[in-house]
Formats: C-alpha cells, sequence, structure tokens
C-alpha cells in the first residue's frame, strides 16, 4: 500500500545536503567507525541525513549509560560524534532494520532529529521520497513479517523492559545467525518497482532515495512520467573492504545528485 509521508522543508540556506546509511558500526569494525568520524568532523553540507542503519545493533538507549561496558564506551563515543556535527548543522536520523530501537533520548542526547519512514523532504524545487527502503523490499515475506512484529510499539515496550544484559545477549544470537547468510554472499530481496512507484506517486515525489539493499545505483523507474521517476540507492560502509565502500550522496542546489568516495582514514 503506497504511504503517506510526512514533509521535511529545506531551510532557507541550504544549498549542500548529504545523504548517508547502512554504515553497520559497531566496535570491531573500528576503520569505519575513523572514517565516519573524520567524515562528520569535516562535512561542509548544509543538513545530514542518515537513512537507517547508521549502527549495527542498538539494544536501547541505556546502553550509553552502561558503566564499564564496552558496547557502551562505543555508543557514548558515537554519540559524541554526533553531538559534535549536530553543534554545526542539523542531523536527521532514520531508523533501519538493525536499529529500529533507536529512541527519542539517545537522539536528544546528540542533538539529533528523527524522521519518519518514509519522509518527503522539499528542497531546491523539489520532492525527494526518503526511505531506509526495507518496507519496500515485499519478495521477503519472512521478512516483512518480522518487521511488522518488531516495528509494533507494545513489542518494543516488552523488549526495552528488559535487563540490558539479557537484550545484548538477544543481539548477540541475532548476529550469529546472520553471519552465515552474509559470509555466503546469500542474494537479499530488492526493492519492488511497483510499489516504489505508488510510493512516489501517493506523495507527489519524483525521486526514492534509500539505503537497505546496498546495492548502490540510480534506477529509472518510469521513464514515461511528465517528470521520470527514479530510486537512487545509498551504498552502505565498509573501510576494511577492497576497495574500501565509504560513499556520500550529496544534493546541491542546482545540480544533479552525485556520489562521492571517501578515503579510508590514516
Amino acid at each position: 500500500m503506497p504511504r503517506m509521508a510526512p514533509v521535511e522543508t529545506a531551510r532557507a540556506h541550504w544549498r549542500t545536503l548529504d545523504f548517508i546509511s547502512d554504515l553497520h558500526l559497531q566496535a570491531s569494525q573500528p576503520a569505519t567507525f575513523a572514517a565516519w568520524q573524520h567524515y562528520m568532523a569535516g562535512t561542509p553540507a548544509d543538513a545530514l541525513f542518515i537513512l537507517g542503519d547508521l549502527f549495527e545493533v542498538w539494544v536501547g538507549d541505556d546502553i550509553t549509560h552502561a558503566a564499564g561496558d564496552p558496547d557502551g564506551a562505543f555508543a557514548l563515543q558515537c554519540q559524541q560524534v554526533i553531538q559534535a556535527t549536530a553543534a554545526r548543522l542539523p542531523v536527521y536520523f532514520m531508523h533501519g532494520n538493525r536499529d529500529f530501537l533507536l529512541g527519542d533520548d539517545f537522539a536528544k542526547g546528540c542533538g539529533m532529529t528523527l524522521l519518519t519512514d518514509p519522509t518527503v523532504l522539499d528542497f531546491d524545487g523539489q520532492r525527494w521520497l526518503l526511505s531506509h527502503g526495507d518496507e519496500l523490499c515485499l519478495d521477503d515475506v519472512d521478512y516483512q513479517q518480522f518487521r511488522q512484529q518488531v516495528r509494533n510499539p507494545a513489542w518494543q515496550q516488552a523488549i526495552l523492559a528488559k535487563p540490558l544484559a539479557e537484550r545484548q545477549a538477544l543481539a548477540r544470537v541475532l548476529r550469529a545467525q546472520s553471519q552465515p547468510r552474509n559470509a555466503g554472499g546469500a542474494s537479499y530481496a530488492d526493492v519492488d518497482t511497483q510499489e516504489a512507484k505508488a510510493w512516489l506517486q501517493a506523495n507527489a515525489a519524483s525521486t526514492l532515495i534509500h539505503g537497505h539493499t546496498h546495492r548502490p545505483k540510480d534506477h529509472i523507474l518510469d521513464a514515461t512520467a511528465q517528470v521520470p521517476l527514479r530510486r537512487i540507492v545509498l551504498s552502505d560502509w565498509d573501510a576494511a573492504a577492497q576497495p574500501p565502500r565509504l560513499e556520500v550522496l550529496r544534493l546541491q542546489t542546482g545540480q544533479a545528485p552525485h556520489r562521492m568516495t571517501l578515503a579510508p582514514s590514516a
């Protein structure tokens, strides 16, 4: 079903916007964290949009208060990076399928604004539809059932009521279950073209920007429309890959969207 999205209107002075997703930040991947930290400190963008899966896993905002816990120390370090960037420019965050439990406390603690999935961005005379993208992968029936469960507020409240250690143990089990599939290069369902077109048409937008699939590419969905419908897929990040995957999508007034490949931090 088409989703009606709220509208986020660009501020009058915005000229450059950055979009990233699927960084899957975790303490065991220090090179990716270092590249992200360096990017966050230096981006010249007027606003930054993080479209989900910033973290590999998020077990609740109270993780940042877990003194002496390695996961807590890493989460606090990430919060400090975002806080420093948000002091210079607006930072927006949309939940992904790995960090859907990230809440208001963490967002407020680092000055980050939470976005509904999807959201229309009104910028440079165009309406851009922003999404993490997982809800559009209709062929992955098992995942869609899982998504419906874990996005239920009652389910989330029940999970967050459990002790932190129990939530961390559950997260480790889920990550262990996903590792064989990831290591085997399994193919994941892609975004459904007809559903993506329906979302765009319902929201009077011409371009969908999303992540999730780890398949960075520009797609034309309907070239016959008065304004061609298209979707732009963001890349995931992995500084240890060969070649490294560290890509930012940048929108600038009067210019076509372009991808920037960052160099790994020294």
